[in-house]
Formats: structure tokens, C-alpha cells, sequence
């Protein structure tokens, strides 16, 4: 039960890392990107620049929220 345990500790702190907001920013925003993928709103070059540019975003503000 412990390597189960450590395992869990150890990808929790790699997702996770040292900031909670930046995991739940990235994640919100590449399930955006998934949503519009599905939806078929855009091609998936597009949803790939769209995403991209959704998570510099997220991580952006995230960083502005953090240093002021």
C-alpha cells in the first residue's frame, strides 16, 4: 500500500507543483480547447493556437495575482 501511497504523493506534487491556481488555470484552460475540439468550432490548428494562447493567459494572470 505504500508505493501506492508514494505514487500518489509524487504526481500530486508534480501536477500540482508549488501553485494550486496555475494546475487548475491549465486545466480549465485545455478543457476549453477540448470543448471547442469536440464542438467542432474551429479546425485543430486552430484550437492548438487557441489553447496555447488560453494557458500563456491563464498562467499571466495567474503570476499578476501572485505578485501583486
Amino acid at each position: 500500500m505504500r508505493p501506492i501511497r508514494l505514487l500518489g504523493q509524487f504526481l500530486v506534487d508534480l501536477i500540482i507543483g508549488d501553485d494550486p491556481k496555475i494546475a487548475v488555470a491549465v486545466v480549465v484552460a485545455v478543457g476549453l480547447a477540448a470543448l471547442l475540439l469536440i464542438a467542432g468550432g474551429a479546425s485543430a490548428s486552430v484550437v492548438t493556437v487557441v489553447g496555447a494562447l488560453l494557458v500563456v493567459s491563464a498562467f499571466s494572470v495567474s503570476l499578476f495575482l501572485d505578485t501583486r
